[in-house]
C-alpha cells in the first residue's frame, strides 16, 4: 500500500470535521469518538487524504494558534469561491484576503484561517492560461 496523506494537528478533530464538512464536500474515511486529546479523523477532499489529530503534548502533537498560523496552507480549487468562501466566513472563520479576481491568470482566489489555526487559500479557475502564459505574463510585469 502507497499514498500521500496530509496530516493537521487541530485542538479538536471532531469540531473540525463538523467545520470542514460544512465549508467543502467531504467523505469521511474514518472517525474515532474518544475523549479530547484522542481523537483522530481522516477524510478526502476531492481526492486527497487528510488525518486530524487532537492537540496532545504528551505525544509532542501541537495545533497551531489561531493568532499563530504555521506557514504551510491548504489549497483547494473549487467549483464556485464565493459561495465556499462566504461558508467560511459564516462559520467563524478569518479573512485573509477576500476573494480576489486575477483575470490575466483566468482565475480568482482568497485565503481565510480557520478557528484551528490553519491557512486555506482557495482557487475558482475561470479559463485555461498555460505555465508558458503565465511566464511571459509574469515578465511583462516585472518589466512595468
Amino acid at each position: 500500500m502507497v499514498g500521500v496523506e496530509i496530516d493537521m494537528v487541530v485542538k479538536d478533530s471532531l469540531k473540525a470535521l463538523e467545520l470542514y464538512e460544512t465549508i467543502f464536500e467531504i467523505e469521511r474515511v474514518e472517525v474515532s469518538n474518544f475523549p479530547l486529546g484522542e481523537n483522530e479523523v481522516v477524510f478526502t477532499l476531492f481526492g486527497v487524504q487528510f488525518h486530524l489529530l487532537d492537540e496532545n503534548p504528551e505525544f509532542h502533537l501541537i495545533a497551531p494558534k489561531p493568532d499563530d498560523p504555521k506557514t504551510n496552507w491548504v489549497n483547494v480549487t473549487v467549483p464556485d469561491i464565493k459561495k465556499t468562501y462566504a461558508k467560511a466566513m459564516e462559520l467563524g472563520c478569518t479573512e485573509v484576503q477576500p476573494v480576489t479576481e486575477i483575470s490575466d491568470y483566468g482565475v480568482s482566489n482568497a485565503i481565510f484561517t480557520d478557528p484551528f489555526g490553519y491557512i486555506w487559500m482557495l482557487h475558482q479557475v475561470h479559463k485555461e492560461v498555460s505555465h508558458e502564459e503565465r511566464l511571459q505574463l509574469w515578465e511583462e510585469k516585472r518589466k512595468n
